[in-house]
């Protein structure tokens, strides 16, 4: 049976004829808790449920046609398209240009067309076009009918289709999006290359006339606010917000319950009578109390509950609107002195920054890749995530909650600001489409109003202040936060409630030795100032190497990946000596494109993630956090890459998680070394001309843990 793009339905019913079932209204006593069915159910629906189901989705990713230009009449149904490329949403124009440096990819419109028969069944319903991601500017016309534009290419994005779409019958689907530099949408300027397309998906969602209100920053509808939580009880309130799209008015109730995984009530509530008006909107917000929850508590148990959100008419009990939401309860808090704490108890955020592409595909990617990055990610053992710079899939937020990482959001305010009003709406806009429509992801603890601005003046500022208090207006609870990279007197660090430094010491000036002592004089000169590091890197090729390296040229074409190991094992030694510190985020996980870049082995590309673009290699550093930040016994040979050697002499160096570990070449035992910091050397180790056998076996208890390499010596 197919699933929906996460793996659930999300609303709890199983698909049937590629349409998402959120449940039917069967004839339940309106003051009676409905059964909630597990999302793997697979039972089929009869006949009498499928006639009264309540709200559906189809997925519209097949069968588009695209054009990478502008061209005249192309929303008119009889516009003749059979000269264009066929393509499949997720899509993008870019995934070749856009990484190849020379800063020269294709920036303009582009158009896309489908048709598509809406099924008789549906009439009578209320028709959205739901957009999860274009780039960056999209206009969209059904039949000829503009239905209207969107501008910001992170967030998710609904039209009412319902008057242009005609049930039964063709209709045509005209979609232009355009990627050039716009003066009024943020991002201006940024050091990623900005893919231009429908780089996620595209689907129909239909709904009864009465329903959760679908335009509410494209939001869904129901936000549930955590209050209170500890170990003996829970408080959410609960806003429901309604929309009455029918033409008449219509006495409503909302009905919530709350169940555990296996599938027990622990929380229910069912709202007064609400009378709304026709073409109304309204809300109700509910207050729920669980006791004795079972807590989200990070990696280590990232429980969540099944919330089931239900609107129903209530002068017939017919349920005309439902969503299941997964919720995690949890508390946070971050202290000047002590760092962040969950649930009462202190957290190291071990974190990292990840961009949203991949080699060869750009933006368009799908569950697997996103599912993959956070494989790669467990594996080091990441616990925390910074989206940089923008909104992501919400893929990426239902892993970051099931997995337990602890999330930094942002909008992608980069670099510059226009001081107009219609700048300011749009990054206003941005801000709130992105908290609304993420509002139930307990991952989520951080809101980023920002990142390194070039200018410290009023328009600025003024605009960072108004983002920050829309944080405090649309979620109380979290913290808005902003990522910094100049002087510790700048005003812009001052309006969010936290403050991330983006500081490369060691790669951009001075040395990396000098982050601990610049990071303890800007704590002790704001010591009530809630700080972490937001970035920190260095670029490393996997084809060049060097046995200590002294800092390379940023801008250079020589980026050995020793150095990049060096910089980390000297990060990390200063990072972990300071608890004040609320969270730490390398940059970056992965490598990515920025197509402004001329440096490294490969042009268009910023080379300092510890794995590969192509995903296929993790490099020596992935390694060395992997000793840091788990628990599982391995041993692993750097530079093992470097496989073709001149040098007669060299130094073996291993990271691990073990006791001790045993050096031979060749079959010779060269000794034994054991670590207090997960790196364990031998120096001067000599190497024979021709192939030298390298081999480590690491001891933990009674076990071992073997790696090799092989290291070819050219003597002239």
């Amino acid at each position: 049976m197919t699933r929906r793009r996460n793996g659930h339905f999300g609303w709890g019913y199983p698909m049937a004829s590629g349409l998402l079932l959120a449940g039917c209204s069967a004839d339940i006593p309106i003051d009676a808790t409905p059964s909630i069915p597990d999302d793997r159910a697979s039972a089929p629906l009869d006949a009498e449920c499928e006639q009264r189901e309540v709200r559906r989705r189809v997925d519209l990713d097949e069968g588009w046609r695209f054009l990478r230009s502008d061209a005249a009449d192309v929303p008119l149904p009889q516009f003749d398209d059979s000269g264009w490329s066929s393509v499949t949403i997720p899509h993008t124009w870019n995934a070749k240009d856009g990484q190849d440096g020379n800063a020269d990819y294709y920036r303009g419109i582009g158009w896309y067309r489908r048709h598509y028969t809406v099924p008789l069944r549906f009439i009578g319903k209320k028709l959205w076009l739901q957009f999860d991601g274009a780039n960056m500017v999209a206009d969209v016309w059904v039949n000829g009918i503009h239905l209207g534009r969107h501008e910001g290419g992170f967030a998710r994005f609904r039209f009412d289709a319902t008057s242009a779409l005609q049930v039964g019958r063709d209709n045509v689907i005209a979609v232009k999006v355009d990627n050039a530099p716009n003066a009024n949408i943020a991002p201006l300027t940024a050091d990623f290359t900005f893919f231009g397309g429908i780089y996620r998906t595209v689907s129909l969602q239909v709904t009864d006339d009465l329903s959760l209100d679908m335009l509410d920053d494209a939001g869904p509808g129901a936000y549930f606010r955590q209050r209170n939580v500890d170990a003996t009880s829970a408080t959410l309130d609960v806003t429901t917000k309604i929309a009455n799209h029918s033409a008449r008015s219509r006495r409503v109730r909302t009905r919530i319950s709350i169940t555990d995984p296996a599938g027990n009530v622990v929380a229910r509530a069912l709202g007064a009578v609400l009378p709304l008006a026709r073409k109304a909107l309204d809300q109700v917000i509910q207050t729920l109390t669980i006791a004795d929850p079972h807590l989200w508590n990070g990696r280590t148990a990232p429980y969540r509950y099944r919330a089931r959100v239900e609107i129903l008419d209530a002068d017939t009990g017919v349920l005309t609107d439902v969503i299941t939401e997964r919720i995690g309860l949890r508390s946070f808090h971050v202290d000047a002195n002590t760092g962040f704490a969950l649930n009462g108890s202190h957290l190291a955020l071990h974190g990292v920054n990840r961009h949203q592409d991949r080699l060869d595909k750009g933006w368009a990617l799908g569950d697997a890749e996103h599912t993959n990055d956070f494989d790669i990610m467990d594996e080091m053992g990441v616990n925390a995530l910074r989206t940089a710079h923008y909104q992501q899939d919400q893929k990426v937020y239902d892993l970051a909650d099931e997995r337990g990482y602890v999330v930094w959001t942002e909008i992608p305010l980069v670099n510059h600001v226009t001081d107009t009003p219609e700048f300011r709406a749009n990054a206003e806009q941005q801000l709130r489409e992105m908290i609304r429509q993420n509002y139930n992801h307990p991952s989520i603890v951080f809101w980023g109003v920002g990142n390194e601005q070039f200018i410290d003046d009023e328009a600025t500022n003024s605009l960072l202040e108004r983002l920050a208090r829309v944080v405090d207006e649309e979620d109380p609870e979290r913290l808005s936060t902003y990522a910094h990279d100049k002087s510790p007197a700048f005003k812009m660090m001052t309006h969010a409630e936290t403050t991330g430094w983006n500081k490369y010491f060691g790669w951009y000036y001075g040395a990396a030795g000098d982050f601990g002592a610049w990071m303890d004089g800007v704590h002790q000169s704001q010591p009530t100032r809630m700080f972490g590091i937001s970035e920190y890197g260095a670029g490393a090729s996997i084809q060049q190497h060097a046995a200590n390296p002294p800092k390379p040229v940023p801008d250079s074409d020589w980026h050995p990946e020793e150095y990049q190991s060096f910089y980390h094992e000297t990060h990390w030694n200063q990072i972990a000596a300071r608890p004040y510190l609320w969270g730490t985020f390398v940059w970056n996980m992965f490598d990515f494109a920025a197509d402004i870049r001329s440096e490294g082995d490969s042009y268009g590309r910023n080379d300092k993630g510890l794995v590969t673009y192509d995903r296929a290699t993790r490099k020596d550093a992935f390694y060395f956090y992997k000793a840091n930040w788990t628990a599982e016994p391995f041993v692993y040979i750097t530079s093992r890459r470097w496989t073709n050697r001149t040098k007669a002499t060299t130094t073996v160096k291993v990271y691990g998680n073990v006791d001790s570990v045993s050096l031979s070449v060749n079959g010779a035992p060269i000794g034994t070394a054991s670590s207090s910091n997960h790196i364990y050397t031998w120096p001067n180790v000599n190497l024979a001309p021709g192939a030298n056998h390298i081999t480590v076996t690491g001891s933990r208890g009674t076990e071992s843990y073997t790696d090799d390499v092989v290291w070819t010596l050219t003597t002239n």
